[in-house]
């Protein structure tokens, strides 16, 4: 059985590419963008949260057709980061780009949670997990992608006041090394 600390790490652990792709999306805003950013970070939250208890509730029946999900995860990072890294390229120095829209957030939740899904479906194969931690788990995973996130935009804003840098570029570029990390996990 796992204990709250357990369950907290595995949050954190969760969490960081939440963290990583809200310090990229904080350099490429470069301000606050209230309304996108907390739409970032409740997203995050929630497609974690979510993703846990899906997996959870999935694994008996379907558990042979999730092996190759991590795959999306990385094809939606090469995607997003390649179009950061575009738009980049092509707009004015001092212009802010906005790449919090509804379809990106939508599409990062998506690519950060697919490890929280494989953790629900790993929940179901550990004996005496009872529905309840499952649930307690889950929320514990979704509150640390939130607050690490919000964390991450803050410091990817206070990053890009101090880098004279297309700091969108350098966000592509974590984006696409997240995707790689994901894919050189799966083949190892």
């Amino acid at each position: 059985m796992l204990t709250i600390l357990e369950i907290m790490l595995l949050g954190v652990a969760l969490a960081m590419d939440c963290f990583s792709i809200s310090i990229a999306e904080g350099m490429a805003a470069k301000r606050v963008v209230l309304p996108s950013m907390t739409a970032l970070a409740l997203s995050f939250g929630i497609f974690q949260f979510g993703m846990t208890l899906i997996g959870y509730m999935g694994a008996s029946v379907f558990s042979q057709h999730f092996q190759h999900l991590d795959y999306l995860a990385v094809i939606l990072l090469f995607f997003l980061g390649i179009k950061m890294i575009w738009d980049g390229c092509k707009k004015e120095e001092e212009e802010t780009v906005n790449t919090l829209k509804p379809l990106n957030i939508i599409t990062l939740s998506v690519a950060t949670s697919i490890d929280a899904f494989t953790v629900g479906i790993s929940f179901a194969c550990l004996q005496n997990t009872s529905t309840s931690l499952v649930l307690q788990a889950s929320t514990i995973i979704g509150v640390c992608s939130t607050l690490l996130s919000i964390a991450g935009l803050w410091l990817g804003i206070k990053a890009s006041q101090h880098i004279n840098f297309r700091s969108e570029i350098l966000g592509g570029i974590i984006l696409i090394c997240i995707g790689i990390k994901i894919l050189a996990e799966h083949l190892i």
